[in-house]
């Protein structure tokens, strides 16, 4: 350890210790303090971002020192040069539709004010086709189309009603089934309005709720079907996105574009059994 009074001959090797703050000061760059996770990133321009999101994390961070989607999509954009940490005073990329952190599938995200109103706007009126992939308990043969009135408790879950009646949302859901098993279906969903749980306890008000699922479902079949096939939760999938025909020259490369999100490994293995 050097007192300040050594000199220094040629052929002497001098080792520095610095603290990471002085090397960012000397270098002019400054780490990143959103954390960096490799996405599955099915389109991106510069001004969305349509990402795979994985079952077990958060589209958005519901507590502080939570790590979602949206910090990994920073990470993201920090790490490739795309925009400093400084903007982000002024502005933040976030994702625009959420999923629940045990459903996976397509998440858009705005990296830019034009991207994110866009996509809130095609959201809001309801002009993006959403389908969704699920396996259901029980067979279904047969195509159905389901309506019905939501409300949702303080425990956070969906019940379903026929009637209207103050306070509950309409809702709407068709499915398609694609593969049927002897106990177990594998279907398309077409989700219709965009309501909380919607898919989850509409399949489950009519005796077929999605397998894994913690809280619409059977927990001796849930803790069965997450071990045989090794879900990380509800086995549901964001699996495809159309877009509707935009004019605008910004945005006619997503114009009718159908955006599709490969299905994660749990229901390749249920479907190869």
């Amino acid at each position: 350890r050097a007192t300040g009074k050594e000199k220094v001959k040629e052929g002497d090797k001098v080792t520095l210790f610095l603290k990471e703050e002085t090397i960012e000061t000397f270098s002019g760059k400054k780490s990143s303090s959103f954390p960096y996770r490799k996405l599955d990133i099915l389109y991106e321009d510069e001004n969305v971002l349509f990402v795979n999101k994985p079952s077990g994390i958060l589209s958005q961070k519901s507590k502080e020192g939570d790590i979602s989607l949206n910090e990994y999509v920073l990470g993201y954009l920090l790490n490739t040069g795309q925009i400093e940490e400084s903007s982000l005073d002024y502005f933040r990329p976030s994702v625009c539709n959420r999923l629940d952190r045990n459903t996976s599938g397509i998440v858009l995200c705005g990296k830019t004010i034009q991207g994110l109103q866009k996509m809130a706007e095609l959201l809001q009126q309801g002009k993006l086709k959403k389908y969704y992939r699920c396996v259901v308990d029980g067979a279904l043969y047969e195509k159905g189309h389901l309506k019905g009135y939501l409300s949702k408790d303080e425990n956070k879950k969906a019940f379903i009603e026929k009637e209207p009646k103050k306070g509950l949302k309409y809702i709407e859901t068709t499915y398609y089934p694609i593969l049927v098993k002897e106990k177990e279906t594998l279907l398309e969903v077409e989700l219709i309005t965009g309501r909380f749980h919607q898919i989850r306890a509409h399949l489950a008000h009519i005796g077929h709720p999605i397998l894994g699922d913690p809280k619409y479902g059977e927990r001796e079949k849930n803790n069965y079907v997450l071990k045989k096939y090794k879900a990380k939760g509800q086995m549901l999938h964001a699996y495809r996105l159309e877009m509707p025909y935009m004019e605008e020259e910004l945005w006619s490369p997503l114009s009718k574009g159908i955006f599709i999100a490969k299905e994660p490994g749990s229901f390749y293995r249920w479907m190869e059994e």
